[in-house]
C-alpha cells in the first residue's frame, strides 16, 4: 500500500509544511494503469447450464405433466375463497401482481 503523504492544507498536520516530492501511485504497489480484458461467452455458459439442468432432471421428467400439476395446484390454491379473500385476489389480479387465470399463468 502506498503511504499517505499529507498535503500542506491537511488540517491534521497543522504547523507542518510539505517539502517532499509527491511520489506517483504506481511506485508503491498502487493500481496498474493497464487493464485486463475480462469476457465471458454467456451464450456458451447458458447452453452448458441448460444442459446440466436437463441432465439433473433426469430421463423421467415430463414437462407436460409438470405443467398440468402446477396448473392444478394453482387452481386449488385460489379455490374456495371467502368474499373478502376473493376481493383481495381480484384486486391483485387487476393490479398485475398475480397472473390472470383467463390469460394463462405466464407473467405479462
Amino acid at each position: 500500500m502506498t503511504p499517505h503523504t499529507p498535503s500542506p492544507d491537511d488540517p491534521t498536520t497543522s504547523n507542518n509544511t510539505h517539502t517532499g516530492d509527491n511520489a506517483s501511485a504506481s511506485d508503491g504497489g498502487g493500481a496498474s494503469a493497464d487493464l485486463t480484458d475480462f469476457t465471458i461467452d454467456l451464450t456458451a455458459q447458458e447452453v452448458l447450464r441448460r444442459a446440466q439442468v436437463i441432465q439433473a432432471l433426469g430421463p423421467h421428467w415430463n414437462p407436460l405433466d409438470t405443467l398440468l400439476a402446477e396448473e392444478a395446484a394453482h387452481n386449488l390454491l385460489y379455490s374456495g375463497l371467502d368474499p373478502h379473500q376473493q376481493h383481495l385476489y381480484n384486486t391483485l389480479v387487476t393490479a398485475g401482481i398475480l397472473p390472470n387465470p383467463k390469460s394463462g399463468h405466464a407473467a405479462p
